[in-house]
């Protein structure tokens, strides 16, 4: 159950901040947002405020900003049809019913013959007496038909009418974002558990490795190596595992004497990479700095980046195969083996999934923001947007093609965590 919940509260966490970027944007904007959805499929709760339903749906899978003048949003009135209309104040039409299943009283009905709900704002049509009548119609008008209500959106309130600049900063908000949630996270926990100093101090030594060998013992200091100053974890880290097979010479302190000891990094069997290890784990100590810790969850929002971008790197040329790729399952069996360690770790964890759900959706590929970033580009270099139907289509089998990864993906995590 306590998987179920951090699961849940990480996910919704995610996409929550994802959509939010689009909303926020887009109604910066001034395009009319329909739905603002957490969840995909049925609808499992709904509440409207102003001129847009917040809902929450059954399928954990991600979530959505529905804004007017997509897909088949735009609303059409046919010459012929027969409308009945409640007028305002003004004499504008405030609500424009498509079928008399609803009464009310001092309707107008009109059969129409020329209409524009999207530009001009206006009906224009016989009434009852046969009399030509053209009525104008308000800018927050609804259009009710077989019980639904919709809030009108004139042109000018459409994704489609504003300026690419718009369009794409909307587009790009939602992975921004994830990037500014994780930022969050990691100064959280900076704030939290307070900052690792980094300090060079061996905490724990591996029996048989080759630091154990040379006789290096737990709580050494690492002062250089090779003759080079090392003054962070990181540092000594990184000439380890650029140095696989090369003999090594360490200067260490130890209850304030130094040493020298000579250490052959091996290559690590759990790299795909040919990668040095010495054998020695590392627990930093931490100190609490209010300011640093701003500096900490960015320094951690930028290491995960391009951590991230390294191993699609790895993924694109062929060193990781589609088998290391996880879905929803997979997500969630790693996610109940980090709780184990704590909400620290589990917090952390959140944060890296964060930068990756955001980069993720910055790959130019079809379906996905970065795919329709790409098209806003090429619509501000070619000076004229491409066509909405070719540019649909190109989004319908991107959508399918991922629905297919994702198939597969989750059929892979199915077999390795159940069989």
């Amino acid at each position: 159950m306590e998987t179920v919940i951090a699961f849940i509260i990480i996910f919704g966490a995610l996409v929550f901040f994802h959509e939010l970027g689009h909303f926020l944007f887009a109604k910066r904007a001034g395009i009319l947002v329909r739905e603002f959805a957490i969840g995909m499929g049925p609808k499992i709760l709904g509440i409207t405020k102003g001129e847009t339903i917040y809902t929450l749906r059954l399928l954990p899978v991600g979530g959505y900003v529905r804004m007017a003048g997509e897909d088949l949003d735009t609303i059409h009135i046919q010459a012929g049809h027969r409308v009945g209309i409640l007028l305002n104040k003004e004499g504008l039409a405030e609500k424009v019913i498509m079928n008399q299943k609803t009464m009310y009283p001092e309707i107008l009905f009109l059969e129409v013959e020329e209409a524009d709900l999207d530009k001009e704002l206006f009906i224009k049509g016989y009434d009852e007496d046969e009399k030509l009548v053209r009525i104008n119609v308000a800018r927050d008008a609804v259009i009710e038909e077989n019980g639904k209500e919709t809030i009108l959106a004139p042109f000018d309130r459409q994704f489609d009418s504003k300026h690419v600049g718009h369009r794409f900063m909307t587009i790009l908000a939602g992975p921004l974002f994830n990037f500014i949630l994780a930022f969050f996270i990691f100064t959280a926990l900076g704030l939290m558990q307070g900052i690792p100093t980094n300090e060079p101090v061996v905490t724990e030594v591996t029996e048989e490795s080759p630091a154990a060998e040379a006789g290096m013992q737990n709580g050494d200091l690492v002062t250089a190596i090779d003759g080079k100053s090392i003054g962070s974890w990181d540092e000594l880290v990184n000439t380890v595992q650029v140095n696989a097979g090369t003999p090594l010479e360490f200067n260490v302190e130890r209850g304030g004497e130094e040493l020298d000891l000579t250490i052959t990094p091996e290559v690590s069997e759990e790299s795909p990479e040919k990668v040095g290890v010495i054998g020695v784990l590392y627990k930093s100590p931490v100190e609490k700095n209010f300011f640093g810790s701003f500096a900490y969850g960015a320094e951690q929002t930028v290491f995960w980046f391009k951590e991230i971008f390294r191993l699609l790197g790895m993924l694109v040329t062929g060193q990781f195969t589609i088998d290391a790729l996880s879905g929803p399952v997979g997500i969630y069996k790693t996610t109940e083996e980090v709780a184990k360690y704590g909400v620290y770790t589990l917090m952390s964890w959140a944060g890296m999934l964060s930068i990756n759900l955001g980069i993720m959706n910055l790959l130019p590929l079809p379906a996905l923001d970065g795919g329709r970033l790409m098209f806003f580009i090429l619509e501000a270099v070619r000076g004229k947007p491409v066509d909405r139907q070719k540019e649909g289509m190109v989004h319908f089998v991107g959508i399918m093609l991922l629905m297919l990864l994702m198939i597969v993906v989750t059929w892979n995590d199915i077999q390795r965590f159940f069989f």
